[in-house]
């Protein structure tokens, strides 16, 4: 047998963000094994709020992850609402599918940037990351903040959107959305992007559903489950299919959230047509959470589990999330054993990893 090498990659890599380490194991340029080590980060989110007010978690809750603050904030919310037997307005259910959606096009856009960073294109990357300001513009308008939102809460949302905003908006949207096309076409017909990840980090269809993989990871090997499939927020009244290919391979993960982005631009330009008017919020006062729930999202990377339980008091009993890297992290394993050493980086990368998001 020839002999082995352990190669260390990460928690620090200059194409890796994210503070996860592997341990690969090489036969010459060849990846036998990788061993993944986690643990780098943590927070104490999930026992402070054994130590707050329910209330006061949901800022806590949108922390876990910068990148994908809002939908955190959103399915907490979602989850106590379901304790407390809580029906929010329309008009808010639709803000959040809104504000989801913008998070949702914000997120992809800036592992848009990473990757094409990864490849050496750092024209692609600076212009992914332009296109990604103007969506953070949007959010900072709409509410206030440009990372956290601060606009969800237990039975509403906080802040309301004027119609003329909204239709504004729109319009801007959908000049965004040609900006953004343009990008996407010159990543999708290069011949070194594909000659790079066509065919490179294969997960085949059996072995995703095997492996517990979600989101694009999964539909990128043919498995058409979109968590927002579940019914939740404004879903089902808006006209939507998940965007699912067969490939099972890097390329196709990178086409899965490419053709979401134009999802989304589409969702929030359903949202804005069909916006109702009223309320943004429900009286929740001398209301306490009791019993126990488990609540699914659709995060940006895949399905967001959030586990709770009460006994009527101002502090939860438990607060227990799964974010969609953890989920994940096996189905990469899978991924890189037989690789190029040299693939690893952009196979990493096609998973589109948030390790702080998943140690919490």
């Amino acid at each position: 047998m020839a002999n082995r090498t352990i190669v260390p990659f990460g928690p620090q890599h200059p194409v890796l963000p994210e503070p996860i380490h592997l341990d690969l194991e090489l036969e010459d340029e060849t990846v036998m094994q990788a061993l993944p080590s986690v643990g780098y980060v943590h927070r104490g989110l999930e026992l402070l709020a054994e130590h707050h007010d329910y209330l006061d978690m949901a800022h806590v809750a949108e922390r876990i992850c910068g990148i994908c603050s809002f939908i955190h904030s959103q399915g907490y919310c979602q989850t106590v609402e379901g304790l407390m037997g809580l029906e929010v307005p329309p008009r808010a259910v639709y803000l959040r599918t809104m504000w989801a959606e913008i998070s949702r096009i914000q997120s992809h856009l800036l592992w848009f940037g990473l990757v094409a960073d990864a490849f050496g294109y750092e024209s692609l990357f600076q212009h992914s990351w332009r296109i990604r300001e103007q969506i953070v513009d949007i959010i900072e308008e709409t509410a206030g903040g440009r990372v956290i939102y601060g606009t969800c809460k237990v039975g509403g949302v906080r802040r309301d959107v004027d119609n003329e905003t909204l239709q504004r908006i729109g319009r801007h949207i959908r000049e965004i959305e040609a900006e953004y096309n343009e990008l996407a076409d010159i990543f999708r017909n290069d011949r070194t992007i594909r000659k790079r990840t066509v065919g490179i980090g294969m997960l085949e269809p059996e072995n995703a559903h095997a492996l517990g993989a979600v989101g694009p990871v999964a539909r990128a090997s043919g498995i058409a489950f979109d968590g927002r499939r579940l019914g939740y927020a404004a879903y089902p009244e808006l006209d939507w299919e998940p965007v699912v290919e067969q490939a099972g391979d890097s390329f196709a993960r990178c086409e899965v959230r490419l053709r979401e982005i134009n999802q989304s631009f589409d969702l929030i330009a359903q949202c804005i047509a069909r916006m109702p008017d009223g309320e943004i919020e429900v009286s929740i006062k001398g209301k306490r959470p009791q019993g126990e729930v488990m609540g699914r999202l659709e995060q940006p990377r895949g399905e967001v589990c959030y586990y709770m339980q009460a006994d009527g008091k101002k502090n939860l009993q438990r607060f227990r999330v799964r974010t969609p890297t953890f989920a994940n992290i096996a189905p990469l394993v899978h991924m890189l054993k037989g690789c190029d050493l040299a693939d690893v980086p952009v196979i990493t990368l096609s998973i589109d990893p948030c390790v702080s998001c998943t140690e919490r």
